[in-house]
Formats: C-alpha cells, sequence, structure tokens
C-alpha cells in the first residue's frame, strides 16, 4: 500500500473536516482521496481520508500528532498505515465451494491487493483440492462426535497460527459461539443466500420459492450473536419469475453468492467500512 488510511467517527461539529485536513497537512501528508457522511438522527460525523504521508512522516510521528484534535473532537479512529503488510485472511466453507472458488480466484488474480489467502478451513473434505491448487494451506477441521465446542477451539487456534486478520465465512453452515464473534468482532464476514432482513436461517431459497417472491438476493455481514443480523456489508438482488424451479433460484442465487461476497471483502480491505450500531456506512 502506498497511501495511508484514517477513518474518524465523532459526534458531528462545524470544522471538523477542515481540522482533520489541516492535521494531515501539517504533519506533512498530502489528501488524494476524502469522503464524509453525517447520521442527521444520531449527529454522528464519519469520515474516510486516503493521503501520501510525505517522505519521513511516521506512523507514530502522525498519530501524536494527531491525538490532540482527536482528544479535542472526541474522535474515534482507526489508521492504517501505508507500509502495512497485506491482511491476512482466513477462509471458512462447509460442502458448498462456489465461494470459496471465486475468491482464491480473486486473491490470485490481484483483485484482493490488501490481503492475502493465508488459510482454507472447512468442516468437510470439500474445498482441498480448490485450496491445494491455489497453493493456500488447508485444514480439515471436523466436528468430532457431536462437540462443536472443541472443534471451534481447534478452529481459532488455526486462525491464530495463521495470522489471519480477517475470517471470511464462505458458506460455512456453522453457528458460531458468542465467544468467536467476540473475539473477531468486525472483522468475520457472511455471506447469506438471502436479500436479508428476508428468509433468515436456514433454506432461504425453499422459503423464497414457497413464498413466490420476484426477486431474490444475498447479502454480506459482518457476523454478531444473532444468526444473519449483523450490520450489512453488501446486498445484491436477482429476479426471478413463476417459471423458475428452487434448482433455478439456488443457480441464480449463486452468482450473487459470489459477487456480493467478493463486494464485501474488497470493501473491508479497502478500509471503506465504519459499522454504526447495527448499521455500516459504507465509502465505496
Amino acid at each position: 500500500m502506498s497511501t495511508s488510511r484514517l477513518l474518524i467517527e465523532c459526534p458531528d461539529a462545524r470544522g471538523v473536516v477542515a481540522r482533520v485536513a489541516a492535521c494531515i497537512a501539517d504533519a506533512g501528508g498530502n489528501i488524494l482521496d476524502a469522503d464524509q457522511h453525517t447520521d442527521a438522527d444520531t449527529n454522528q460525523f464519519f469520515m474516510r481520508v486516503e493521503f501520501e504521508p510525505g517522505p519521513g512522516l511516521t506512523e507514530r510521528a502522525f498519530i501524536d500528532a494527531f491525538r490532540a484534535t482527536a482528544d479535542n473532537l472526541a474522535i474515534a479512529f482507526r489508521l492504517r498505515w501505508a507500509d502495512a503488510p497485506a491482511r491476512r485472511v482466513a477462509i471458512l466453507c462447509s460442502k458448498s465451494t462456489h465461494c470459496l472458488s471465486d475468491l482464491l480466484w480473486r486473491f490470485a488474480n490481484g483483485d484482493f491487493p490488501g490481503g492475502e489467502a493465508a488459510l482454507v478451513v472447512s468442516n468437510h473434505e470439500a474445498g482441498r483440492s480448490l485450496a491445494e491448487h491455489a497453493g493456500v494451506g488447508f485444514v480439515h477441521e471436523p466436528i468430532a462426535d457431536g462437540d462443536k465446542s472443541l472443534q471451534e477451539q481447534r478452529l481459532i487456534g488455526r486462525i491464530d497460527d495463521a495470522g489471519a486478520d480477517l475470517i471470511v465465512l464462505a458458506r460455512y453452515m456453522q453457528v458460531l459461539s458468542a465467544d468467536f464473534v467476540e473475539r473477531f468482532r468486525s472483522r468475520a464476514i457472511n455471506i447469506h443466500h438471502s436479500f436479508l432482513p428476508a428468509f433468515a436461517g436456514a433454506r432461504p431459497y425453499h422459503q423464497a420459492f414457497e413464498r413466490g417472491v420476484k426477486l431474490i438476493g444475498a447479502t454480506s455481514h459482518y457476523v454478531t450473536e444473532d444468526l444473519d443480523d449483523g450490520p450489512i456489508i453488501a446486498q445484491r438482488t436477482a429476479r426471478v419469475s413463476h417459471r423458475d424451479t428452487v434448482s433455478d433460484l439456488v443457480r441464480k442465487g449463486r452468482d450473487l453468492e459470489r459477487v456480493v461476497l467478493a463486494d464485501a471483502v474488497r470493501l473491508h480491505l479497502e478500509d471503506r467500512v465504519l459499522v454504526s450500531g447495527r448499521k455500516t456506512v459504507v465509502f465505496d
């Protein structure tokens, strides 16, 4: 990464943009891109700034220079510095591998320059050949004797050993514990095969077919303790008709799932997402 990214959230106030820009300029930085949003209901201000640090400017020096402004304006901020290494990504899957295949292709093709595929973990053997072909380590972590808690502890160990910063659930069909969710808060992304909040839970395409909907969708969101209820990052839809069978919905839905999950991963890796309660602010 040749540029630094600063994401901020604070109570809205006059002059926030000017003071943030002045801090960057005074530290020797050069702003290349900036975007902001004010939530009128909560009076919260959100901003994403991408800038060149300038010769000799270090991450520590910038944070020290920015701290006074941040404290004065009650700014919570997140900084991704220009020389930061690519984020390592662990991909979790089960039997369905269409999202896994797409993600591995995109990593190999350079579609996610801010990240690298570090590990694929599955509770089934499905996905091994895809991971090995892509040169990514594969681990089979089955749920032995129905002991999900033990399997999840092994899973966390694998993720930690791989140094993964982002967890992507590429149709990983297991409910994760509250401990897992808290450990990877806003760093675990799921793909759900419906246009949430419609048809949460199991067999959403069957639910959609029985309801006779004319649109199906896919939703990528951060994982929370509540199933399929986390802050939404990306969504897309496709038209269906009375002529479509459940198999047709599944086929069309798979295309949506691949693209929507890739959208969410890209947005996260490019530091374009801020979580605000149950919602997100996405600077795309």
